[in-house]
């Protein structure tokens, strides 16, 4: 039966095939627009949030003006039914003929008249993002504030004009999307993650964390993930303690490819880095007496000293999982200020983690954020146990819907969504094959 939805969904969308041309998308934005419903309805249009055209140039800014476009989770306990909600309801349009292509060289003038106009103004209709009364007419400031609404749905920056980027998103067929809310749905579905009153995510595809308390959204913040060749896995964990000024020990995948690489080139490389090679008891070794040739798996062990130049920066959070991966702070925060931000080893880098840390430890008095601030400031390595450990969830959803109804997209960066839903759809057909065979029949009852 968990199989159902999914293939009355491909049932639905089998109607006539639209360019199927993939987004250029960026990981940004993952808060809402003004609420654009699935297909086929007639949403209301408030006006979209000023802040979503103005991103912050500091950490603070930029996590308020996150913030400000929605409270809404990401993820919670309602997730998986508006999805599949959401899935049926782009189903029903796929089979009207789905949404008009916008051709790649149109040109659109704001006050102008254009010959793509009111093509544009039916595309935004059909997804909702423009108002069933405003079929026609020049490209005007209503058509922008649809165009913003469409960009923040889809993680691009609100601007309200037509970049390539855009009219690329609005190409993606409606099957497309489709089969994104399918992937959505099957990795929803084997999940099992303990809500609580307070738990954090991180939505991979999407490049935002989310500190959720109560079923709202109180912190939102930036993260940099796993690039391409070294994605961020998906996980369910504790969040256990905040470490100040920590040290990083380098993983042995990096200090073979990486940090052999570097010594091999660079003698001092080490040494300029401040980090120091340990053997299997935690004793410092001479480098030089290390093999740096990288054919073999290190036996030693490299680790940063902490400061300003260690690359978990001031702040780690232990969740401790069978990936070793964690979420910390980082001595390069000029990314965060990219707009794709899949750079890391695997790990989560957050911007702002300092104001992360406060909330995480806000049970504790002692720790508030001026307090965190004076302890990082005096460069002592210090773990502080959080008084109750606190879920997280790392997350890989391109295709989504908040409880407001807004469905948001990303592109999927790691190429994950078609491995699922084939393999997905090879073990539907085994089952269903061995339903029918005699021998085997025993095993799907």
């Amino acid at each position: 039966m968990r199989h159902a939805v999914l293939v009355a969904v491909g049932l639905f969308a089998s109607g006539p095939a639209l360019a199927d041309t993939e987004s250029q998308t960026t990981g940004q934005a993952n808060p809402k627009p003004a609420t654009a419903a699935p297909a086929g309805a007639s949403p209301p249009h408030p006006p979209v949030p000023t802040a979503a055209t103005t991103p912050g140039s500091t950490p603070e800014s930029r996590s308020a003006a996150a913030l400000a476009l929605s409270h809404e989770p990401t993820f919670d306990e309602g997730s998986a039914q508006r999805i599949r909600d959401a899935a049926l309801s782009y189903a029903d349009l796929a089979v009207r003929g789905g949404w008009p292509t916008i051709p790649s060289d149109a040109k659109f003038t704001q006050g102008t008249l254009g010959p793509s106009d009111e093509l544009l103004r039916k595309r935004l209709i059909m997804s909702g993002d423009l108002a069933h009364d405003k079929p026609s007419g020049a490209f005007d400031q209503d058509l922008a504030e649809a165009v913003k609404r469409f960009q923040v749905r889809h993680g691009l920056a609100a601007t309200g004009t037509m970049t390539p980027r855009t009219i690329a998103a609005m190409n993606v067929s409606v099957q497309k999307r489709i089969r994104q809310l399918e992937a959505s749905l099957e990795r929803l579905q084997h999940m099992n993650f303990a809500f609580g009153p307070r738990y954090v995510v991180v939505n991979i595809p999407a490049t935002f964390a989310e500190a959720i308390e109560n079923d709202v959204v109180v912190r939102r913040y930036r993260v940099i993930v796993g690039k391409t060749e070294k994605p961020s896995p998906t996980l369910t964990a504790d969040i256990t303690s905040v470490v100040l000024n920590p040290t990083w020990t380098v993983p042995a995948s990096i200090a073979k490819a990486e940090i052999s690489a570097h010594m091999r080139k660079d003698p001092g490389y080490l040494q300029r880095m401040h980090m120091e090679v340990l053997d299997s008891h935690d004793k410092p070794i001479d480098p030089h007496s290390v093999d740096w040739s990288g054919t073999h798996t290190p036996n030693f062990t490299v680790r940063q000293q902490n400061g300003t130049w260690n690359a978990l920066g001031a702040v780690k959070i232990d969740m401790p999982n069978s990936y070793s991966v964690y979420m910390h702070d980082t001595n390069m925060r000029n990314l965060f200020s990219n707009d794709y931000r899949f750079d890391s080893h695997g790990c989560s880098r957050v911007d702002n983690v300092r104001d992360l840390a406060a909330w995480l430890l806000k049970d504790q008095p002692q720790w508030s954020r001026a307090a965190i601030d004076a302890a990082i400031a005096g460069g002592q390595h210090q773990e502080v146990r959080v008084s109750k450990k606190i879920p997280v969830a790392w997350i890989y959803l391109t295709a989504w819907m908040t409880k407001d109804q807004t469905v948001q997209f990303r592109n999927d960066v790691y190429n994950q969504d078609e491995q699922l839903l084939e393999a997905t759809a090879e073990e539907a057909a085994f089952f269903s094959n061995a339903a029918n065979h005699p021998l085997s029949a025993h095993m799907v009852q």
